[in-house]
């Protein structure tokens, strides 16, 4: 747990500093790669975990399934780890249990909306809203749940989508006073929007630059300057492994052996050194060593 905590600390400083973008781990070995290749956080998204477990991403996940699997994945990086939670897996109580469960799971920080339960994907139709005080309730309880300062509390908005723009500021605002450390504007339509959004609310930011969705792609270096704190890529990596398996298996079906992908694919030695693999092994020898010579003592004795 001190771990946790150092890593939420440095987290919460990176924010509070200047911008962090933040690429979607969806299982512990993607975390590793995020860390590999220089980020200084890891987004686990909601959608990555339920569409990995064969689902859509309208929160059929339990907060129990969700924090074993986050936990996995925070537990495989020294980086801080930042969880997509949904609706907070249901009423201000149920977040307070969630707020627990992702601090004991060693998260840095979360983040809940303001959807109606069954939640839909955010760049989708047919979303739903909370009333205000409602979730103004789920805010403050998650602020008085955490037993660690520096766990984040993110409240995301749908409301450009269900209701209009300026209602997605007036529900910021909101949430920001109930005691959000980060607020997360959910498919807002344009540059001029995340713009105009960071002008108009001052708490730290988070920009989602989902691929396909409403928003447009904006480089990282673009949104900092407008006053973004946080860039999440949730699903990028995902969709990359699912294209690249998707064509594995139809080439291997089509030619019968997998000879001619190769060179596509991560090597025995590169995917060991990622697991620290040696680490395991030089562990087992030295315990078995000590128990060896533990036994020449006794008989030598």
């Amino acid at each position: 747990m001190e771990q946790a905590s150092l890593k939420r600390k440095k987290f919460k400083a990176l924010v509070q500093k200047g911008g962090v973008m933040l690429p979607g781990a969806f299982n512990a070995l993607t975390a590793k790669l995020i860390q590999r290749a220089g980020f200084k956080g890891v987004y686990i998204s909601g959608a990555g975990l339920n569409n990995g477990a064969g689902y859509p991403d309208i929160g059929l996940l339990t907060l129990t399934e969700f924090a074993a699997m986050a936990g996995y994945i925070a537990a495989a990086t020294d980086l801080p780890c930042v969880c997509d939670a949904d609706t907070g897996f249901g009423e201000a109580v149920n977040v307070s249990r969630c707020v627990k469960e992702m601090e004991r799971a060693g998260i840095a920080g979360i983040h809940i909306e303001d959807q109606v339960f069954p939640k839909r994907c955010g760049h989708l139709s047919g979303k739903q809203l909370i009333p205000v005080e409602q979730m103004v309730r789920k805010i403050k309880t998650a602020v008085l749940s955490r037993e660690d300062g520096n766990f984040l509390i993110i409240a995301r908005t749908d409301a450009r989508s269900v209701e209009n723009f300026d209602k997605a500021v007036e529900r910021a605002r909101a949430y920001a006073a109930a005691g959000a450390d980060v607020i997360f504007p959910e498919a807002l339509n344009s540059k001029e929007e995340f713009a105009d959004f960071a002008r108009k609310v001052k708490t730290p930011l988070l920009a989602n630059m989902t691929e396909f969705g409403v928003s447009p792609l904006l480089s990282s270096k673009e949104l900092f300057k407008l006053g973004y704190k946080i860039v999440i890529y949730p699903m990028g990596a995902f969709r990359t492994m699912m294209k690249a398996t998707e064509v594995f298996y139809s080439t291997l079906l089509k030619e019968g052996t997998q000879a001619g992908m190769l060179d596509k694919m991560q090597t025995r030695k590169e995917l060991y050194a990622l697991l620290d693999y040696d680490s395991y092994s030089k562990l087992d020898e030295k315990a078995y060593g000590d128990f060896r010579g533990n036994i020449n003592k006794e008989k030598s004795k």
